[in-house]
């Protein structure tokens, strides 16, 4: 399900993600003046290194340090040359924000786009909730490229009392704000999230059955009970519950059984459907020493 936002960003490189500063003119890339550089910034970290001593610079961090010192240097000296970040470009995006993306890559316009890390990068971004897998690439001289794949929601679970939003993976993706998913069929059970997807699957055999399920319990652990709209329990067993199904839609052709004065469906024999009746309800008891 989306927020109502066009379909066109998923299959598009959508909208550049721009920081707050003004863009600049883009400046051609120098590959001497860039090559020069970073020979520098190595010719330092090796000189360094030969006149302080081997062994001990070495396990003292000094030429770590060193090391980190002409890093740094070299990748200004890339920046200076043209190579900083300009533009970011989306892929895949749909219920994400451009700020949640933005703040998970930790990356500004202007800044060298050899300073940052895309592997550190990637794994920032796949912690977002709706993200599942992410790809973070630097194309020279100055652009970043994310593509995101985003989670697909699949149920409501509801479980000791609250309500999470489930992919087809069983993976919670929020717990807040669901009021936009209230169609979705609800899951109740500790380990209902990772059977879920099969069990729709399952109902989507009879789609005109399954558009009248509004629950599905799991049962200690091995089967499911079905709420339909109408209040009817559907008890499906715990081995080929697909082919319960199936039977249960035929004797609803034929008998029109969910018109019925019915309170329980129990499917879990294989030969036979037990039909218990809803209990007639008592008329009220007229309470002692009240006239009527």
């Amino acid at each position: 399900m989306t927020d109502g936002k066009s379909q066109t960003e998923d299959t598009r490189v959508e909208g550049r993600l721009r920081a707050r500063k003004p863009s600049a003119p883009r400046k051609r890339v120098l590959r001497g003046r860039l090559s020069r550089a970073v020979a520098a910034g190595g010719l330092c970290v090796l000189l360094g290194a030969a006149g302080a001593g081997g062994w001990w610079v070495w396990t003292n961090g000094v030429v770590s340090a060193l090391y980190a010192k002409a890093q740094k240097w070299t990748v200004g000296q890339t920046a200076q040359a043209g190579l900083r970040i300009d533009d970011i470009f989306v892929t895949g995006r749909s219920q994400t924000t451009r700020e949640e993306l933005l703040a998970a890559l930790h990356l500004t316009r202007g800044a060298p786009i050899f300073g940052f890390d895309p592997e550190e990068a990637r794994l920032r971004v796949e912690k977002l909730s709706w993200v599942k897998r992410a790809v973070v690439e630097r194309m020279l001289p100055g652009t970043v490229m994310l593509h995101i794949d985003e989670r697909m929601p699949l149920a409501l679970w509801q479980n000791k009392g609250r309500f999470h939003l489930i992919d087809d993976e069983g993976v919670v993706i929020l717990d807040k704000g669901l009021e936009r998913f209230s169609d979705l069929p609800i899951v109740v059970g500790p380990d209902a999230p990772k059977h879920a997807k099969a069990l729709l699957e399952t109902l989507k055999a009879e789609p005109d059955l399954m558009t009248q399920v509004r629950a599905a319990v799991r049962v200690s652990g091995r089967r499911w009970t079905l709420t339909l709209a109408n209040g009817i329990d559907v008890q499906l067993p715990e081995d080929d519950p697909a082919g319960a199904w199936l039977r249960l839609a035929e004797y609803e052709r034929q008998h029109k059984v969910l018109a019925r004065d019915v309170e329980v469906l129990d499917l879990r024999l294989p030969d036979r459907l037990i039909v218990r009746k809803a209990a007639k309800p008592h008329p009220p008891k007229k309470p002692k020493g009240q006239e009527t």
